[in-house]
């Protein structure tokens, strides 16, 4: 095939595609283009522009709390201080952590035992004497 036939079958090859992908796309969205099988229009013309679509109480009035806040509220602090509590207090069980207790006891087992012989050595030149 020369080059201008190769660009002819693939636009051919392309728009047969796109033809029955859309088709398919076409039945399962169920009303064609715009709103899918999932969304709807709406029923507003643009958003009023609030946060959840909820307008502010009048001025001097407090929003009333919704039954689910408060024990959400509650877990999510204790939650919280659970965990920093919890956290903290943890072992340290790095093993950098266990090396250095182990070299601390090594040096000190160290130091004990040259306190012996030097205990042993000044023994021995007064025995000596």
């Amino acid at each position: 095939m020369s080059p201008p036939t190769k660009a002819v079958a693939a636009a051919a090859g392309c728009g047969m595609l796109r033809s029955r992908l859309g088709s398919a796309l076409r039945r399962r969205g169920g009303e064609g283009e715009g709103a899918g099988r999932w969304t709807t229009p709406g029923h507003e013309e643009r958003p009023k522009g609030y946060l959840f679509n909820r307008p502010p109480p009048p001025p001097g009035e407090s929003r009333k709390w919704e039954d689910w806040e408060l024990p959400c509220y509650i877990t999510s602090f204790l939650t919280i201080v659970i965990l920093g509590v919890g956290l903290n207090a943890k072992p340290d069980l790095t093993i950098e952590t266990w090396a250095h207790q182990k070299a601390l006891e090594r040096l000190q087992l160290q130091q004990q035992q040259q306190q012996q012989q030097q205990k042993q050595i000044a023994a021995a030149t007064a025995d000596s004497e």
